[in-house]
């Protein structure tokens, strides 16, 4: 081409930049077929970003550096021609190797180059045909490769080419019309697109979406048409449903916003027009008026009520908007809310308040006399303070349950909420305002639900509170309960004082041993050491069974449980201190019956010992029965355990090894291992006194063995029988079958007292014991036994080992004893 050709050359105008058009050669005179003008040879600028297609014009801004030499190159050497390539990486190295390229890129011709910013080109260019990288020629100064030029070959009168071509069409128009990014340009290139070339249309399909940069060179380098139509098509439908979704999230978005702005300029259309009528008081004035009334009416402390009125004040002073209004309208709620000066009406009548409490429980005579106890001061001096009490027990003995009973008794409200896995001090004096979210403790929250000054809280599985690096609320409770402070406890939330002073608070406790002594100081214990195997059955007959055939639909004509069947479920299947799997086991033969009625079968009429095994199965636990003819070394003992008493027995042997010692097994605690050391030392000094012969323990090693061995024990309560027991092993003599003991044994032989008392002498009948031996300051404990208890039994009442030895190897001769009525 000549000088005077080029000068006759209309170079076009370089439009906007990264905006593709469509070149139309006819335009551009004088240019040659792009097949006859590519050279094998291209000076290759690399792409960051997406991969470029044929088929298009537009700008490349190239920066300033060694790219602006290439470009400079590729115009005098090179006929204007250029190679557009991808790298790999979107952070390639600064020195590029061969790895960092893709092999397939697209040739393109430069129309015209312009100095650009910051010594920079811009360059306008139109992109041709693919072409493969057959050899990297050089990479410095310009990378210069050698290429080979791609062909794509189709059948244009292909149906399914058509058919995509048209789909093709129809995603674009959509995404077009969609899109606001589209420019109008654009538009009109995709009008003129002519649907009977499909690789062009599927590489100006595919160079118009969103797709990342791994799709967009998989769609370059694939050189089957159909293929890279329907790669295209995809693409396309996955740009069309984006923009669909985030046109429905913008009208969501635009919907809630404009509802917002209209909610909120009719208000204050409305607000304007009551205020100008004098209709209505807007929101924030009618809380304000309804506090107002409230504070009224409410009997507050000169504290509570100097409180209430700063805290409307500072309501009326602050907008709705802020979040300060909500934090003053709940501690209002708050304040508002609690009983102040609100009292039940009490009835202070002894002979009810009796009756209440044995309609509702049978036995417990200890706590009923307690209660009634409470209720006569009450009624002599109007203005006794609140008591504290504590009922510690085994699980299931109704310790809960009474607690209902005497807010009845007493016409109080009740509320109860449980300590158990308690950690947070703020669970009981609250959260500070400053705190989000802040709330009153549970004994305000127990004051607003009572809804009077005087109820009865129970504080229930007190023993079980936790501490934690949140506080302890063992001791938050200290103040709580304790009649001298608790009138004018403060919860953090509330900052003002409200008085518990006339609350019964009622703690309940499976066992002292973890309750703080401070706490435990300011509580009466009431102990409730469970029930006979008599009184179980009273509790059955009175209570258990009417409430679950009432759960389960049924009536007294459908089915009976004899006394014989409800005393063996005690003894074989619920042997517990309390009666909660006593009602269990009833509730299960409740179930059992229904369900055979269900399937057509004939269910018993009447429930008796033997069918019990129907059921509930096997017998759980054994009776326990004494045996009739004792070794020498073997003592009946008595334990208490969380289920009630059992008798226990102690057994000691010797091996004639020659040398002395002694030994102890049955999984014996460390208080337990004691006692049985305790026990060995008194006897081998009292040897020569007891008529032992002198060298019985040098000669013989001693071994002590408590079963169960696989139940753990422990405790001082079985010294003396420990002590018996060597004791008989020593002199060669048994002890009468019949015969059962306890106490805690002293290195001197003084017999101490021992608790659980009752239950050990029930377990002790229970197995058919005649004679009981008890410490003699246990007297008392003796003689609160129940007559139907002490009955068919003998007491023994010793405080030396000399007065057991002598009731149990001289015959013939006793000490002091208490024969049951």
């Amino acid at each position: 081409m000549g000088e005077e050709e080029k000068d006759s050359v209309q170079e076009p105008e370089i439009p906007e930049e990264g905006l593709p058009l469509e070149l139309d050669e006819e335009q551009i005179p004088g240019l040659i077929p792009a097949e006859k003008t590519l050279p094998e040879t291209l000076v290759i600028i690399p792409q960051l970003q997406r991969p470029v297609y044929p088929g298009l014009m537009f700008p490349l801004l190239v920066p300033p550096g060694r790219l602006v030499g290439s470009i400079s190159y590729a115009a005098e050497n090179n006929h204007q021609a250029i190679g557009l390539l991808s790298l790999q990486k979107d952070d390639p190295p600064k020195e590029l190797r061969e790895i960092d390229f893709y092999r397939v890129g697209t040739s393109a011709r430069m129309l015209k180059v312009a100095p650009g910013p910051d010594g920079g080109m811009n360059v306008l260019i139109n992109t041709y045909q693919r072409f493969r990288i057959e050899k990297f020629l050089r990479l410095k100064p310009h990378i210069l490769v050698k290429v080979q030029y791609l062909k794509e070959e189709y059948d244009k009168q292909d149906k399914e080419l058509k058919a995509l071509s048209i789909a093709i069409m129809g995603q674009i128009k959509l995404l077009s019309r969609d899109n606001p990014l589209f420019g109008e340009e654009l538009r009109a290139l995709i009008g003129r697109v002519n649907t009977d070339d499909p690789a062009r249309l599927a590489d100006l399909a595919i160079s118009l979406t969103n797709a990342s940069k791994e799709e967009l060179q998989k769609g370059l380098e694939t050189l089957d048409v159909r293929w890279r139509m329907e790669l295209a098509l995809t693409l396309l439908i996955k740009d069309v449903e984006l923009v669909q979704l985030q046109q429905k999230i913008h009208r969501q978005i635009e919907e809630k916003i404009t509802k917002q702005q209209r909610d909120f300029f009719l208000r204050e259309q409305l607000k304007a027009i009551k205020q100008e009528l004098g209709l209505e008081q807007d929101q924030k004035q009618a809380e304000i008026s309804r506090f107002q009334d409230l504070v009224k009416k409410t009997k507050f402390s000169e504290e509570g009520k100097k409180r209430a009125e700063e805290e409307l004040d500072k309501l009326s002073l602050t907008d709705m908007s802020s979040p300060e209004f909500n934090v003053s309208r709940n501690y209002l709620d708050w304040l508002v809310s609690l009983p102040w000066g609100k009292f039940s009406k009490e009835i202070l009548d002894i002979k009810k308040a009796r009756k209440i409490l044995d309609e509702d429980h049978y036995g417990l005579d200890d706590v009923k006399q307690r209660i009634v106890e409470f209720i006569a001061v009450r009624k002599q001096k109007k203005n006794t303070k609140g008591s504290i009490l504590c009922f510690v027990g085994p699980p299931g003995v109704g310790k809960t349950s009474i607690g209902r009973s005497v807010a009845r008794a007493l016409n109080r409200k009740f509320y109860r909420f449980s300590l158990g896995g308690m950690r947070d001090e703020a669970e009981i004096k609250g959260h500070r305002r400053t705190y989000i979210g802040a709330m009153p403790g549970k004994l305000i929250h127990a004051m607003k639900a009572a809804g009077t000054a005087n109820p009865v809280i129970m504080l229930d599985e007190i023993d079980k509170v936790g501490a934690s690096y949140q506080g302890d609320p063992s001791s938050a409770l200290l103040e709580v309960l304790d009649p001298e402070q608790n009138y004018n406890f403060q919860d953090y939330y509330l900052d003002v004082h409200f008085d518990l002073s006339n609350v019964l608070f009622i703690a309940t406790a499976n066992v002292l041993d973890t309750i703080p002594l401070p706490l435990l100081d300011r509580m009466e214990v009431l102990r409730l050491s469970g029930y006979t195997t008599q009184e179980k059955v009273e509790i059955a007959q009175r209570h258990l069974v009417p409430k679950q055939m009432k759960e389960h639909g049924l009536l007294k004509k459908d089915l009976t449980i004899t006394k014989e069947a409800l005393r063996e479920i005690i003894n074989g299947y619920a042997r517990e201190a309390g009666v909660r799997n006593l009602e269990k086991e009833i509730a299960h033969i409740y179930r059992k019956m229904i369900t055979e009625k269900a399937e057509g079968k004939k269910p018993p009429k009447k429930i008796v010992p033997k069918t019990l095994v129907r059921y509930l199965g096997r017998v759980r636990f054994e009776k326990e029965l004494i045996e009739k003819k004792l070794p020498p070394g073997v003592v009946m003992g008595m334990a208490w355990t969380m289920l009630g008493g059992a008798i226990m027995y102690i057994e000691s042997i010797t091996a004639s090894t020659g040398k002395d010692g002694f030994k102890q097994t049955g999984q014996l605690g460390n208080v337990m291992v004691e006692s049985s050391t305790i026990a060995y030392s008194y006897v081998q000094s009292k040897a020569k006194k007891y008529g032992i012969k002198g060298d019985f323990f040098k000669k013989n090693f001693i071994h002590l063995h408590v079963p169960a061995g696989a139940t753990p024990k422990d405790g001082p309560s079985a010294g003396a029988a420990m002590a018996t027991s060597l004791l008989s092993l020593a002199l060669g003599k048994s002890v009468d079958p019949f015969t059962a003991m306890t106490g805690e044994l002293t290195l001197t032989g003084r017999i101490l007292p021992v608790g659980g008392i009752r239950e050990k002498v029930l377990a002790a009948k229970r197995a058919g014991a005649k004679r009981i031996l008890l410490p003699k300051e246990n007297e008392k404990d003796h003689s609160e036994l129940a007559d139907y208890i002490k009955k068919g039994l003998t007491f023994k009442l010793v405080d030396h080992m000399n007065q057991v030895k002598k009731l149990l190897f001289e015959d013939g001769k006793s000490v002091r004893s208490k024969k049951s009525k």
